[in-house]
């Protein structure tokens, strides 16, 4: 496939991953600040195969909890790569182009539960900011809101939690369907493995920065 010198069991574990990869689901983060809750999403994002996250990033104190969020996914953030965004508008125009369903992690009246969604069609999945949750901007993009159902005292769910119960109903529901361990790979899963392949040997991080929202230090 290409020059990339490589054992044969680190071959196969390449080829693996990206064939599980699921290119059309991704979570979207608007103003998750704690350096934490990114990396866990990173890798929880890693474990059940969603190659790309979004954030929006609206105010100066998430830059360099975006990079600190980075380190804290240890060798995940390799392989998963994170788009950051300053305009919320952006974004989720970008993610019209590729995704044909948006649900955002909102209380409302016509909130349904995260069971009753299908997360076999292409799909972005949007949580907010650990205090304030999603802004009224990122509201009005989104085609419906979901409830993790909770049968407790308290009536919510850390943010990096709620971003895995959601990838894993996700991937539970994609696997019943046959999503996972294609028989052939498609011509995006093949570009992937090439571009994987050239990772393993570079210090390759999987983050590109689309519109840098603020100098660093």
């Amino acid at each position: 496939m290409d020059n990339v010198n490589l054992s044969e069991e680190r071959a196969e574990k390449l080829l693996n991953l990206a064939a599980n990869r699921q290119l059309d689901l991704a979570i979207v983060l608007e103003n998750v600040h704690d350096p934490h809750n990114i990396g866990a999403v990173i890798r929880t994002c890693d474990a059940v195969g969603i190659p790309t996250i979004f954030l929006i990033v609206s105010d100066a104190r998430g830059w360099n909890k975006i990079e600190l969020g980075s380190r804290a996914s240890a060798g995940a953030r390799k392989w998963v790569d994170v788009i950051i965004y300053d305009d919320c508008k952006k974004c989720f125009e970008r993610l019209r182009e590729d995704y044909e369903q948006i649900f955002g992690t909102h209380l409302a009246e016509d909130s349904q539960s995260l069971y009753a969604l299908d997360f076999n069609k292409p799909t972005a999945i949007v949580f907010g900011n650990e205090h304030t949750g999603l802004t009224e901007e990122a509201l009005s993009y989104i085609d419906g809101n979901f409830i993790i159902p909770q049968y407790g005292m308290v009536q919510s769910l850390n943010i990096s939690v709620a971003c895995a119960v959601s990838s894993y109903e996700a991937c539970r529901q994609r696997e019943a369907s046959g999503k996972y361990n294609p028989d052939v790979l498609s011509q995006q899963q093949l570009n992937l493995l090439k571009d994987y392949r050239q990772r393993h040997l570079k210090k390759h991080k999987g983050h590109r920065v689309i519109n840098p929202p603020f100098k660093k230090a």
